[in-house]
C-alpha cells in the first residue's frame, strides 16, 4: 500500500518535505516543500533544471520532475518538522535514464526476473575533522594505531551516539560503531537490506553524519584520502542474493554447505561464484563508479599508512575471510567488495554491482583462482592478477572499453556519465598545484 505523504504530515506533526535526488556526481540536490503542497508533489513531482546540477543536460533540457517515492520518506530525527524523501527523476512523462536512482531500479527489475533479489549491506567510514576541513578535529587523537580507541571514539561519544541513536529510532538495526583505522576516523554499521533500500539509507546516512557534525561544530567527510599518511574512507559492500524480496526471503542463493571447489569450500553456490565471477570480470573498468573521484586513487594505490596497511586493495584478487584482498569471503552466503570508498554514489554502486553481478551468472563466469596469502607482504608473488587502475582516467577508459557492462548499466547513462567524469579529470588536469613548482621550478 502506498504511502499518502499528506496523511503521514498530518499524523507525524510535518511542516515540511526535503524532496530529493541524487546526481551522477553523488551531490545530494533537494527541494523543501511546505506539507500543504505535498499532495500535489506526490502526484507530478517538483521541478528542476537538471542543467544546474551534475546531469548531462542543457539550460533548453524541459523541467525534470523528482517524484518522491514515498516508501521512502523518513521523518527526520533531529529536526522532527522535517521530513526526506527520495526522488524518482522523470522528463516529459519519461524516467530519466541517467538518473542514478533510475538506473538501480531497472536493475533491480532485471534481477527480480530472473529469480534474484539482492540484499547488500555497506560499511561507512568517516572522517570528523575541524569546521574548515584542514586538520582532524581531535587534537588528542595521535595514536600509530588508532583502530578502536576507546578513549578517542568517547572523546566523540556525543556524535556518534546521537547518530546511532537515531538510526535506532529509524530501526535501521545499528549494531556496531567504532573508532576506525586512521586517527580521527569512524565507522558505524546498520544491518543489510534490500538493495534499493540499502542505497536509500546510504544516502540518508550521509546527509544525516554531516548534519550531526555540524551541529556539535565539527565537519564530517566521506572523501577517499582526506589525510596524507593516513588510511583512506573505504565503504566496504557486503552482498548477498536472495529468492524473493524484504521479509518475504527465506532462501540466501549464494549459500552452500556442499560446495565443490575453491568457491564452495568457501561456502558459495555455483551462482553465488557465477555472480562473483562477474565482479571479477568487470573489475578495472567497476572502479570508474566505486571510486569516482581524482582523490579515490589517493586511497587505492597508497604506500603503507602510518597504521601499517592501507586497508584497499590495489590488485583484483578474491579470497576466504582475509582483509588484504579485493573481495573477502568472510562466510558462506555472502562475500565483501572492499574496493568502493568513501566518494561512491549510494545509488550506482548498488547499481553496478547488480549489472557486474548479473553478467556473471548469465556468462557464467569464473571468478579465477582464490588466493589465501596476504597481499601487502606477498602480492608481489602473484603475477597474473590485474592491477587495478592508478587513476581516474585508466578507469574511466576501462569503463568505456567494457562494452558489455557500460550496456547493462545503461548506453545513455554510460555516455552521460563518462562524458562528464572526462571533463572532471581534464579540469584536474588544468589546475597548478604547489607540488608542480616545487618539483619543477628550477629545472
Amino acid at each position: 500500500m502506498t504511502t499518502d505523504l499528506a496523511a503521514f504530515a498530518k499524523d507525524k506533526g510535518i511542516k515540511y518535505f526535503m524532496i530529493s535526488f541524487t546526481d551522477l556526481f553523488g551531490g545530494q540536490r533537494a527541494k523543501l516543500v511546505p506539507a500543504q503542497a505535498i499532495a500535489d508533489m506526490q502526484e507530478d513531482g517538483a521541478g528542476f533544471a537538471g542543467f544546474a546540477t551534475y546531469l548531462d543536460m542543457t539550460p533548453a533540457h524541459p523541467d525534470m520532475l523528482a517524484v518522491p517515492d514515498p516508501s521512502s520518506v523518513i521523518q527526520l530525527p533531529w529536526k522532527p518538522e522535517v521530513a526526506w524523501v527520495a526522488g524518482n527523476c522523470v522528463m516529459e512523462d519519461e524516467d530519466v535514464a541517467q538518473a542514478p536512482r533510475n538506473v538501480l531500479r531497472r536493475l533491480i527489475d532485471e534481477a527480480a526476473a530472473e529469480g534474484m533479489h539482492v540484499k547488500t549491506g555497506i560499511e561507512a567510514e568517516f572522517f570528523l575533522l575541524t569546521p574548515d576541513g584542514s586538520q582532524i578535529s581531535d587534537e588528542f587523537d595521535t595514536a600509530d594505531k588508532p583502530c578502536y580507541d576507546q578513549q578517542a571514539v568517547m572523546r566523540r561519544y556525543d556524535v556518534v551516539r546521537e547518530i546511532c541513536d537515531y538510526m535506532l529510532e529509524l530501526g535501521w538495526g545499528p549494531y556496531q560503531n567504532d573508532h576506525e583505522d586512521a586517527n580521527g576516523q569512524f565507522e558505524m554499521n546498520w544491518e543489510f537490506d534490500d538493495a534499493l533500500r540499502t542505497a536509500d539509507k546510504h544516502s540518508f546516512f550521509k546527509f544525516m553524519t554531516k548534519s550531526v557534525a555540524e551541529k556539535h561544530g565539527f565537519r564530517a567527510t566521506f572523501m577517499p584520502k582526506p589525510v596524507e599518511g593516513l588510511t583512506g574512507n573505504g565503504c566496504h559492500a557486503h552482498i548477498s542474493v536472495w529468492d524473493a524480496p524484504g521479509d518475504k526471503s527465506k532462501v540466501n542463493v549464494f549459500a552452500t554447505d556442499k560446495g565443490e571447489g575453491q568457491t564452495g569450500e568457501v561456502g558459495l553456490s555455483a551462482k553465488g561464484a557465477a555472480f562473483l565471477g562477474g565482479i571479477m570480470k568487470h573489475a578495472s573498468a567497476l572502479a570508474a563508479i566505486t571510486n569516482p573521484t581524482v582523490n579515490s586513487y589517493k586511497r587505492i594505490n597508497a604506500p603503507r599508512t602510518m597504521s601499517g596497511a592501507t586497508w584497499a586493495p590495489n590488485t583484483v584478487t578474491w579470497t576466504g575471510n582475509n582483509r588484504t584482498h579485493m573481495v573477502r569471503v568472510p562466510g558462506p552466503g555472502r562475500f565483501e567488495l572492499r574496493l568502493p570508498d568513501g566518494a561512491v554514489n549510494p545509488y550506482l554502486l548498488q547499481a553496478v554491482i547488480i549489472a557486474a553481478g548479473l553478467d556473471g551468472v548469465r556468462t557464467n563466469a569464473d571468478p579465477g583462482k582464490r588466493h589465501d596469502i596476504d597481499m601487502y607482504a606477498e602480492g608481489h608473488k602473484i603475477k597474473d592478477a590485474p592491477r587495478l587502475p592508478l587513476n581516474m582516467l585508466d578507469a574511466l577508459r576501462f569503463y568505456d572499453k567494457d562494452t558489455s557492462l557500460k550496456a547493462a548499466m545503461g548506453e545513455e547513462f554510460s555516455a552521460a556519465y563518462l562524458k562528464m567524469k572526462n571533463d572532471e579529470w581534464n579540469d584536474f588536469c588544468n589546475h597548478f598545484s604547489a607540488w608542480e613548482k616545487q618539483n619543477a621550478l628550477d629545472i
